[in-house]
């Protein structure tokens, strides 16, 4: 039995797509161990004095519904009020003891395939800001983030895969991070390869930002970053962006990934194979 609990403020202003985005998020969680969500718990703080009831029904609705498409059961929850509005699930799934993915198996060798585009952090922002239209978030983005990584996964058990974590609030750099941590191995990313969502590069370059990229640059300083292609500082920034309800980054063997990448694709899941794990110390290199 796995259980995991995340929540999350509120990334876009629209209610109903604010649950859906938190819950998938949440619910994330257990698929990056390679296991089946089963029931939910609604965690919530709320503004009942000051919002709309309406607001938070219509956020109860999209995490509801994001809960029966993950084939999962809603069995409750709980409230508190609060002066900002967060919400996100407590999450039981099931996966069988020895089959259990973590972060830290990959292996010397391992390509390491990508789900999901980067870059929801700055857009999030942007459309705070108005600097970016909520309709083109809703059209061009929002799908694929609030988008369950359970299509992918599925997919991805039918290879041996040797370490699994999903993309969230560390951004891409400190997810590396962590798999390069867990095999004490180094990790090379090809930044040509990522996947990036459209208008994430123009916020920066407007001068958007978020709150999580200064730590999460502080974070990888601690160890040894070798940036070898020439990005501009807006380029290199995404390298930082937090992401929510971000992809997965799988570990597997070379001689699998084309494979995987081309079944993924078929299926409608954004992939893409975007570095190697390699020997030697501890450490990223983007080239």
């Amino acid at each position: 039995m796995i259980n995991t609990i995340d929540f999350i403020t509120p990334p876009v202003d629209d209610p109903y797509w604010f649950g859906q985005v938190a819950a998938a998020n949440s619910i994330s969680d257990v698929y990056s161990m390679g296991g089946i969500p089963l029931t939910a718990l609604n965690v919530v703080m709320f503004p009942a004095g000051h919002l709309d009831m309406g607001i938070l029904r219509e956020i109860l609705k999209g995490g509801h519904d994001k809960v029966v498409e993950a084939g999962a059961v809603l069995v409750g929850g709980h409230t508190v009020d609060d002066d900002e509005p967060k919400y996100g699930l407590c999450v039981n799934g099931l996966v069988h003891p020895e089959k259990i993915i973590t972060n830290a198996g990959s292996r010397v060798g391992d390509v390491l395939v990508l789900t999901k585009a980067i870059g929801s952090g700055v857009l999030f922002n942007a459309v705070r800001s108005g600097k970016y239209p909520f309709a083109e978030l809703e059209r061009e983005t929002l799908p694929q983030i609030a988008a369950l990584n359970g299509k992918a996964m599925d997919i991805a058990l039918n290879f041996d895969i040797h370490a699994c974590t999903d993309i969230t609030g560390f951004g891409i750099l400190g997810h590396l991070l962590e798999v390069a941590l867990g095999a004490k191995t180094g990790v090379v990313v090809e930044y040509e390869k990522l996947p990036f969502y459209p208008g994430a590069l123009e916020m920066y370059e407007k001068g958007e930002t978020t709150g999580s990229n200064k730590a999460n640059r502080a974070m990888v300083a601690g160890y040894p970053l070798a940036v070898e292609t020439r990005l501009s500082k807006s380029a290199e920034e995404l390298l930082y962006d937090p992401q929510t309800s971000g992809g997965l980054l799988l570990s597997l063997a070379a001689a699998d990934a084309a494979t995987l990448v081309a079944e993924l694709t078929v299926a409608g899941v954004t992939a893409a194979a975007i570095g190697e794990v390699v020997e030697g110390r501890v450490g990223i290199r983007v080239v």
